[in-house]
């Protein structure tokens, strides 16, 4: 039983950037963006990222996207056309390792590349930007906000930490020991100064309700909470969340 244990945690230790990280692939970009215009960010260490960006109208700010972990930046047309409509533009990044990027997943590289991401942002469109977080993305979104001057935060199913949400799921296991990769956003969010607005939905059972109320309770004002009561963890877009995003980044001063 011993042995079968420590087979198992040691199984677990190994593949925790598989499971942590799904939506790594080698396919390449597509070359006809699915909105937006295809773009490619160089990293400070020489990676390259795979973009897509839609250019808002001028004097609008921008959103900058750190998407799940298994999602893909052609996903967010939806978003990207919602904030168009209204003159916001929208960059979402593929992280290193995902589709169209090169390099690989860890915490300390996608960190990085929300750094990238912001000043090759911030030179190319000269606009305001406000940074959006969805799920895995949170952590990046708060670690760039706490570092470089966005004028306000969406974080769409935040955690605490993803170390928090590891031991959640995997009580039986010595996660603190473990984990590569924590995210520790309850350690950076009193950095995060701008506006924010967290987005959570009452049934996600991937990133508990609790761990964004946790977050959202020791983040500093100010701040706002919307709870979507319909909505679970890989539901949560619809329009009176999209309404919602748009309203605050249109609010931002």
């Amino acid at each position: 039983m011993a042995f079968a244990y420590v087979s198992l945690v040691g199984l677990v230790y190994l593949s925790q950037r598989a499971l942590l990280f799904p939506g790594t692939g080698a396919a390449p970009a597509s070359e006809h963006a699915e909105w937006g215009e295809n773009v490619s960010i160089k990293t400070p260490d020489g990676e390259m990222l795979h973009g897509l960006y839609s250019h808002g109208t001028s004097g609008k700010p921008c959103v900058l996207l750190f998407f799940g972990n298994g999602d893909r930046v052609g996903s967010y047309g939806f978003l990207a056309q919602a904030l168009a409509a209204r003159g916001i533009g929208l960059l979402a990044i593929s992280y290193r390792g995902y589709p169209g990027s090169t390099g690989s997943p860890s915490e300390e590289a996608l960190l990085a590349d929300g750094i990238a991401a912001f000043d090759w942002l911030s030179a190319s469109s000269k606009s305001e930007i406000v940074v959006l977080g969805r799920s895995l993305g949170t952590g990046i979104a708060v670690n760039t906000a706490a570092q470089r001057p966005a004028i306000g935060v969406v974080l769409v199913s935040a955690y605490l930490s993803v170390l928090s949400v590891a031991q959640s799921h995997y009580p039986f296991f010595p996660v603190a020991l473990l984990i590569k990769d924590p995210f520790r956003s309850d350690f950076k969010i009193a950095k995060v100064s701008q506006p924010k607005l967290f987005i959570h939905g009452r049934r996600d059972d991937s990133i508990p309700l609790s761990s964004g109320e946790a977050l959202y309770r020791i983040a500093p004002e100010p701040k706002q909470m919307l709870i979507d009561d319909g909505s679970g963890h890989n539901d949560i877009w619809n329009d009176r969340t999209v309404g919602e995003v748009i309203g605050f980044v249109e609010a931002l001063k």
